[in-house]
């Protein structure tokens, strides 16, 4: 069974995401200390909340987090969980991870933020098995890797294509949310507990 640390960095309801999780087979650990992190078989980013209180609990220990998902460690972001692992956000002035590099833009759309269900363009083996890609969006920024080799997927909004789903080493990183996309979003959390399982 694949043991997922959950981090809990204090800005927002982790339980859809637990409970997504451990129906599709995971083990999950909500951690509260940032630093068990670096022990972890595979890590799991939530979404919401601001890029800054985001990161307070996790800078001190930045370098480490990005050696271990450098290492092959696997992991799953989302939303803002995506958004803390490029180098910083025009949300705010703390520093990200710098997992991926990159930086973090506000939507140029008339309606912010984006809410609502939209559909999420790509051929990635996480979305095999799943009829509909119609996906839950809530934010206002989304990340703009350098590479953009690491961009998964698309979204178009207000006639606007975003990078919408992200892929370095075993880290998967989306802005819309699986778990709150009823059964297409299932269906991918279960296969991405197959992907990690299969990076161990």
């Amino acid at each position: 069974m694949l043991n997922i640390s959950l981090a809990d960095y204090k800005v927002g309801n982790l339980h859809s995401l637990k409970k997504s999780l451990e129906n599709c087979g995971a083990k999950v650990t909500v951690v509260t200390s940032m630093d068990d992190l670096l022990d972890a078989e595979c890590i799991a980013f939530p979404g919401v909340g601001a890029f800054d209180k985001t990161m307070e609990a996790l800078l001190p220990y930045r370098e480490e987090i990005c050696k271990k998902l450098e290492s092959g460690t696997p992991g799953l972001g989302i939303c803002i969980g995506t958004q803390i692992l490029t180098e910083g956000s025009e949300e705010g002035t703390s520093p990200g991870l710098g997992f991926i590099e990159g930086k973090v833009l506000k939507l140029k759309a008339k309606q912010i933020p984006h809410m609502g269900w939209n559909i999420v363009n790509t051929d990635d083996p996480l979305m095999d098995g799943i009829k509909s890609r119609h996906f839950y969006f809530a934010h206002s920024y989304y990340c703009e890797p350098v590479d953009r080799s690491l961009i998964m997927a698309t979204t178009e909004y207000e006639g606007i294509t975003i990078p919408t789903m992200f892929r370095k080493k075993n880290f998967i990183g989306t802005q819309f949310h699986p778990e709150k996309s009823s059964t297409s979003g299932l269906q991918f959390i279960s296969n991405f507990v197959k992907f990690a399982e299969e990076c161990l």
